[in-house]
């Protein structure tokens, strides 16, 4: 196994990941805030989830530390914050990073957003500017 590899499943290990179907019945109960991390080429190119955040890797520890002076208004420390990338491997790791943030419920999705296309769960046209 490489580094990354072992990397990924020790970020893993600390995570209860969500199928889009969970995620889905979690944003829809109000349970749950889905952030979207994919760049905005992609988010154009494929698609996004009604009601997810667009908020891209570089500037997601700062929008979502709940101690921050940046941070998004919309969740709490308790909040379960679901990631989401094109697959779900670099969501991993970003719900780990805020998961030591303080987001003791942070998560991502497994399968990423292609996972939830697939699964026939609701999209709409991408393209959002992203939360700077």
């Amino acid at each position: 196994m490489s580094a990354v590899d072992d990397q990924l499943a020790a970020a893993r290990a600390d995570l209860t990941r969500l199928t889009p179907e969970a995620a889905h019945a979690l944003q829809t109960s109000g349970e749950a805030l889905l952030v979207d991390i994919r760049p905005i080429a992609n988010r154009g190119d494929e698609g996004e989830i009604p009601g997810a955040l667009p908020i891209e890797r570089i500037h997601l520890e700062w929008r979502l530390d709940p101690a921050g002076d940046h941070r998004i208004d919309g969740f709490t420390p308790n909040t379960t914050v679901v990631v989401l990338c094109n697959e779900g491997y670099a969501s991993s790791f970003a719900a780990r990073d805020l998961k030591r943030l303080g987001l003791p419920r942070a998560t991502d999705l497994i399968g990423g957003y292609r996972a939830w296309q697939a699964a026939g769960l609701p999209t709409q046209p991408g393209g959002t500017p992203a939360i700077p």
